[in-house]
């Protein structure tokens, strides 16, 4: 069994060793320190004597080393080999992967019935997903973001032990998932714990109950990936967004390093610029958006009044005809929407000399006919003339006695308006 050294050490990045076995492009050394994909890190990247290493897996109890390229002859087992871990890489891994740890633990201090389901690094961002017993809202976002940088603040020392699994699983709080954190399983009775704040260690902010007891560290879970050995190293975490992959799971997705620092300039010159915009403070953007909001929904009440007016008193001027012994008032109307015109159609039915009937016909690229009669005693039935003025020219809609309408019609709205005057 050759597994990796990469979690016990991961400062490690260049080491000698010799070539264990090779077949084709896979190489298995005496002693590795490169990471195998495992529970959502992904395998180091690197050389081997100068060959890129393409992958890194575990098969078998094996760390097996895909090689980019067919090796030379001169690769082959028992001789000695220079191993080159990518530290840029690798240290891009390794705050990541303890800043999951850290986001964690601030989601032990801000959510209720906490679960883990697992994380994923990729090169721009990590998610981390939570199982909650409510959805995480914006406002939890922050605080988790909030929590987190301050831990990173308060320099927490990363620790890590081997225990049996019976011992594991009876740490107080510990993260503990087989399925998604199956490097931490070193053999079938021995446990690799994570502590973060040190076991019995200062948690930040809680630092030490009231009675003098030491408090419980901020972070606790069965871990096989590489870790920094203070919180300080990690550098700014930045919360990106979430989402619901799964029923009572809450993906958060978060950055560190360049691309966090970049994601909070970005935040900050969007703010800067709404408050330039809306001259107030950054601090005062939420009252001023609130007030924005207020004046907005004014201006859009007013706005469907005077349109409901305008259409109104446009309704007024339809040319009035007889048809089956009721009066019709028919014209047609622009810049209208068929539901913009029931509210008005009734205010005219409703006064005093006012039509049996009405029917209105919107212009434009999409015509459409809105019929609304005054009752079923009216001679007339909305929804029967819809049907009639669809069946002549195309398009589909319907309604009930007293008010219909119907879009997609396949002709000018002048032709329509004309008969239905002549019908």
């Amino acid at each position: 069994m050759t597994a990796s050294r990469a979690p016990a050490e991961p400062e490690v990045r260049e080491f000698e060793t010799t070539v264990d076995s090779i077949e084709g492009r896979e190489v298995v050394l005496d002693e590795t320190y490169f990471y195998a994909e495992s529970g959502g890190q992904p395998a180091d990247r690197g050389t081997i004597d100068g060959i890129l290493v393409d992958d890194v897996i575990e098969r078998d109890g094996r760390v097996v080393h895909v090689l980019d390229d067919e090796p030379p002859a001169s690769l082959a087992s028992g001789e000695p080999v220079t191993g080159i871990v990518d530290d840029a890489f690798r240290t891009y891994c390794t705050r990541a992967h303890t800043a999951s740890h850290v986001l964690y633990g601030a989601a032990r201090r801000t959510c209720e019935d906490l679960g883990y389901a697992g994380f994923d690094i990729n090169p721009e961002k990590v998610r981390v997903d939570l199982t909650t017993a409510e959805p995480l809202d914006d406002a939890d976002l922050v605080e988790l973001e909030r929590l987190a940088n301050r831990a990173v603040w308060d320099s927490l020392p990363v620790s890590w032990e081997t225990l049996p699994e019976a011992e594991a699983r009876a740490v107080d709080g510990i993260a503990f998932n087989t399925k998604t954190e199956e490097g931490a399983m070193s053999g079938s009775e021995a446990v690799r714990v994570v502590s973060v704040g040190g076991r019995g260690a200062s948690d930040g902010e809680q630092s030490v109950k009231g009675d003098g007891e030491r408090a419980q560290p901020w972070d606790v879970a069965a871990c096989g990936g590489t870790h920094v050995r203070n919180t300080a190293e990690i550098g700014p975490i930045s919360v990106l967004d979430r989402s619901n992959p799964g029923e009572g799971v809450t993906r958060v997705e978060f950055a560190v390093g360049p691309t966090a620092i970049d994601h909070g300039a970005a935040v900050h010159t969007a703010a800067r610029a709404a408050a330039t915009t809306l001259d107030t403070r950054i601090g005062e953007l939420p009252e001023a958006i609130d007030r924005l909001r207020e004046a907005n929904d004014r201006l859009e009440a007013d706005l469907r009044a005077t349109t409901t007016n305008l259409l109104e008193a446009r309704i007024r001027e339809f040319p009035r005809t007889e048809s089956a012994g009721a009066t019709w008032a028919v014209g047609t109307v622009a810049d209208a929407d068929p539901n913009d015109l029931r509210e008005p159609a009734d205010r005219v039915l409703s006064e005093p000399d006012a039509p049996d009937a009405i029917a209105a016909i919107g212009r434009g690229d999409a015509p459409f006919v809105v019929v609304a009669v005054a009752d079923q005693d009216a001679g007339a039935d909305a929804g029967d003339v819809v049907e009639a003025v669809t069946a002549e020219f195309g398009g589909g809609g319907g309604g009930g006695p007293t008010f219909a309408q119907g879009g997609g019609l396949d002709a000018d709205a002048d032709a329509v308006a004309a008969w239905l005057r002549d019908r």
